[in-house]
């Protein structure tokens, strides 16, 4: 066991500390939206072994233990795409599947730092109780993993139509359940039928960027990159559908800088959307904290229309306070679109240049890379992080038989709730 007194928490509107009881996901004295941060007793990280897995940087992460099978992100300085865009100092940090990179997370998505960081938080007030998770794919892919090789209860909420994104090497434990929503419905309509879910004392929130863990689990890809390199990078590049990963990658940056040893600049966030699902770029480019209208018939056939759904949020952490607005503002960032068509072409380069198959989100970010040293908007040797969030898929399936993760029940769009209630309450029965 791991002490949970290393860190407290910290609410970044009203910057009040307090102790962490559990599984905290706010600040019960804020009367305001924000999210709230770790605060650790270690300002200098101690780098352990990559026999730790993710847990080699556990004195930043919010855990109370070690689970077995976990990864962390790798980074590596990059040759054959840096010589391909002109850029003298690009470092890919790459989550996947590409043992000969000494990348190993089989799920082939970084989601599996926040898996694996998220449910070695959970503390025995939990254990009788079932973690509830929504997901546009990859998240679920993730959590599916930890918590069946863990034993540990869960259930999942998925749209129908990225069910394809659920598979996995061998048949998971029972522990593991799975709720959709029926064809046509995206990733906001999962976290309304997760949210129905939770009205059962039963279940409790995983919480998305609320959870320190698991912001804390992804911001180990700027842990990996900023030891790997011995500085903090200039720029970072990221595809986005929530933002919750360039938020942890802006507070792991202001940990770095209180550590001392790896510079005191401040990284430009990057981030991109998949055109034509492009909200917080809408709101962004009309410099406005506060989301733009979106209706919900135009968002799912944006989300349909667009190749990397896992970045189709309706409603991401962007607003309120630490969020992605703040973030931005804060680092000089801004927000990119690409294509499905620009994006593709960038999974083709990747593939050409560094051997390694990349999934459509990294792609989009790759993109957006592109477009900007392009426009020469970039220095060429400038240090920068690429992201790139998931890779290795051909690999891992080559000669596998895979096995897919059916729904236990399909829900229309607009459920009954006690009928959800009634129903996901008796599969744990």
């Amino acid at each position: 066991m791991i002490d949970p007194t290393q860190y407290k928490l910290k609410c970044v509107k009203t910057d009040r500390e307090f102790a962490d009881e559990g599984w905290m996901l706010d600040d019960p004295q804020c009367k305001e939206p924000s999210l709230v941060r770790t605060v650790y007793q270690k300002r200098q990280i101690e780098v352990k072994s990559d026999d730790y897995g993710l847990y080699k940087f556990a004195d930043w992460l919010p855990v109370r233990r070690m689970l077995e099978g976990s990864a962390a992100p790798v980074t590596y300085k990059s040759e054959a795409l840096a010589a391909r865009l002109g850029l003298e100092n690009l470092y890919i940090t790459l989550s996947g599947y590409c043992p000969s990179r000494g990348a190993t997370m089989t799920t082939c998505s970084f989601k599996e730092t926040e898996a694996y960081s998220v449910c070695a938080r959970i503390d025995e007030r939990h254990a009788d109780k079932v973690l509830v998770v929504a997901s546009a794919g990859n998240t679920a892919r993730a959590f599916a993993k930890v918590c069946s090789e863990n034993n540990i209860r869960l259930l999942l909420a998925v749209p129908y139509d990225n069910l394809s994104a659920l598979w996995f090497e061998k048949p998971l434990n029972p522990c593991v359940k799975l709720i959709a929503c029926e064809k046509g419905g995206d990733y906001f309509d999962a976290i309304n039928l997760s949210n129905i879910a939770l009205k059962s004392p039963m279940f409790y929130a995983e919480g998305g960027a609320k959870n320190v863990a698991r912001r804390d689990g992804m911001a180990t890809t700027v842990l990996s990159a900023a030891t790997a390199i011995g500085r903090i990078p200039d720029y970072y590049f990221q595809a986005v559908g929530s933002g919750t990963g360039a938020i942890a990658a802006w507070e792991a940056n202001m940990r770095l800088i209180e550590d001392g040893r790896f510079g005191d600049n401040t990284m430009k966030l990057i981030v991109s959307q998949n055109a034509p699902f492009v909200p917080m770029y809408d709101a962004w480019r009309v410099d406005s904290r506060e989301m733009l209208p979106y209706g919900a018939a135009k968002a799912r056939r944006d989300a349909e229309r667009i190749d990397a759904k896992v970045l189709s949020n309706r409603k991401p952490p962007y607003s309120l306070a630490g969020g992605l607005y703040d973030a931005l503002k804060a680092s000089g960032g801004d927000i990119m679109v690409a294509t499905n068509a620009q994006a593709r072409r960038a999974k083709k380069i990747f593939l050409e240049t560094e051997g390694i198959d990349i999934y459509s989100a990294p792609a989009v970010a790759l993109a957006s890379l592109i477009k900007m040293k392009d426009e020469g908007r970039i220095d060429p040797s400038a240090c920068i992080m690429l992201n790139i969030t998931g890779a290795g898929e051909e690999l891992m399936f080559r000669g596998k038989e895979l096995h897919y993760l059916k729904p236990d029940r399909v829900f229309p769009l607009t459920p009954d709730a006690e009928q959800v209630i009634a129903a996901v309450e008796a599969m744990f029965e």
